[in-house]
């Protein structure tokens, strides 16, 4: 077990009683977060950073008759105790009230959950991330590719408790490899690994799928923008499913009328189903939210049809429901969010999905996204790390990279067929994680290419 007194289930719980004893009326919550991370950067195929980070931060929220008060310090001390407490008073008790606020959730103590925690993980150091970072060197060097990229490791513990009798703690690990390897004339290709345990990730095979995308790459040509069927990889559908998180999925998009999902109507295809799921150890599983709410399952979307949202303590007040354990620190304006995503697999493997396109593109992932239109869902980005030309079934060339302006929800309403393998993607902007498949979509919306002199 982690012995570091920053994930020390005893400690972390003295430390919130203790922090609670000192509030002067009111309700009040106090969320503890430590975290250890390391990160190892290679670039132009040498290691040239380790970067180690050690924190430990307590936030105090205090709440009273419509009015709160939040405050955060990472010292933890009695003193700090004492002056984090002072200062969210003073902010409580100088603050508007709100008459519609949400009271704190109602709990009890729970043991420890250590759900999502490797050993190897957090015992990991330096040299084990070089170990895979060298690996994913070796295999570019072999191939007379660059390869750069990044491998972090990083232990986090997380506990709240509240004057309402909730008490909730649990310590999780986090490994993730990331690269892109390149031949220096425009080529690319992209791969990652991602697990709780640093001992899942096998630097040879990131490398080797980075080398291979990046040598299918070379000598990239033109193709016209236009409407195509597409193959899209995990790491591609990881990266809309991120987004969906953020417009679509939570209640208070919901609420606030920019979300597509209206539920019990079919939003998209009848083979689609995405749920969201923290204790599930197929992914990378946090058991309790930000204020302390034990995570549930929620199904997203089933058989297409719009089945659940998630919710925080607060959404699932106006909605008059429980919270489902997705609550971000509270107060905020971002509302409940879906981090532990999973989509339902098929049963073609990826080559059945190529064998199947006529003529289309194969999409390895995408990058630059922007929302467009939340209400429709429709978002733009770029094709990256690997775009394909496909006919016949076999893929004849390279193309230079794509942008897209594409409803999510009309084109996960035109998927032909469906991975039956699912690969763990970490998605590119934010800490939000998911077990996806690869699709093959009968249309997708290409609409600008990059210049011909730009990289491939």
């Amino acid at each position: 077990m982690v012995s570091d007194r920053r994930h020390d289930p005893e400690a972390v719980r003295r430390l919130l009683a203790g922090a609670l004893a000192g509030v002067p009326g009111g309700d009040a919550e106090a969320l503890y977060t430590a975290r250890d991370f390391g990160l190892t950067r290679f670039a132009n195929s040498q290691i040239h950073q380790n970067v180690v980070e050690h924190d430990a931060t307590l936030r105090v929220r205090l709440t009273d008759d419509g009015r709160t008060g939040v405050a955060s310090t990472n010292r933890l001390d009695a003193e700090g105790l004492r002056d984090v407490v002072g200062r969210a008073t003073a902010i409580r008790d100088h603050a508007a009230r709100n008459p519609e606020a949400a009271p704190l959730p109602e709990g009890s103590s729970t043991p420890h959950a250590t759900l999502g925690l490797a050993e190897a993980t957090t015992a990991a150091d330096p040299s084990t991330r070089a170990v895979g970072a060298r690996a994913v060197i070796a295999s570019a060097d072999g191939a007379n590719l660059i390869a750069s990229g990044a491998f972090s490791t990083e232990t986090q513990t997380m506990g709240v408790a509240n004057t309402r009798g909730l008490e909730r703690s649990e310590t999780s690990t986090l490994a993730k490899l990331v690269t892109v390897v390149m031949d220096g004339a425009g080529a690319s290709g992209y791969s990652q690994g991602l697990s709780i345990d640093v001992t899942e990730i096998d630097g040879s095979a990131v490398g080797a799928e980075a080398v291979d995308k990046a040598t299918r790459s070379a000598g990239a040509g033109e193709l016209e923008p236009g409407e195509y069927p597409v193959v899209l990889e995990p790491f591609a559908i990881g990266t809309i499913l991120e987004y969906l998180s953020f417009i679509s999925f939570n209640a208070l998009a919901v609420e606030e009328g920019r979300s597509f999902m209206e539920l019990g109507r079919q939003v998209m295809g009848a083979n689609v189903g995405i749920w969201d799921d923290g204790c599930d150890p197929a992914g990378t599983p946090a058991t309790i939210d930000f204020e302390g709410v034990a995570k549930r399952r929620v199904d997203l979307v089933s058989g297409g049809i719009a089945t659940g949202l998630v919710h925080d303590t607060t959404t699932a007040l106006r909605a008059g429901t429980e919270s489902t354990g997705h609550g971000l620190p509270a107060p905020n304006t971002w509302g409940p969010l879906a981090w532990n995503l999973f989509m339902a697999p098929g049963e073609s493997s990826q080559d059945e999905l190529i064998r199947q396109l006529d003529r289309g593109i194969w999409v390895t992932r995408f990058h630059y996204v922007n929302i467009v239109h939340a209400k429709k869902g429709i978002l733009t980005g770029m094709t990256k790390d690997g775009t394909f030309l496909v006919e016949g079934g076999k893929v004849v060339r390279p193309i230079r990279n794509l942008r897209f302006t594409q409803s999510i929800p009309e084109a996960f309403s035109r998927i032909a067929a469906i991975g039956a393998g699912t690969r763990l993607v970490a998605a590119e902007y934010s800490g939000i994680n998911a077990r996806v498949p690869a699709l093959l979509i009968d249309r997708f919306a290409f609409t600008g290419a990059t210049a011909a002199d730009g990289p491939g």
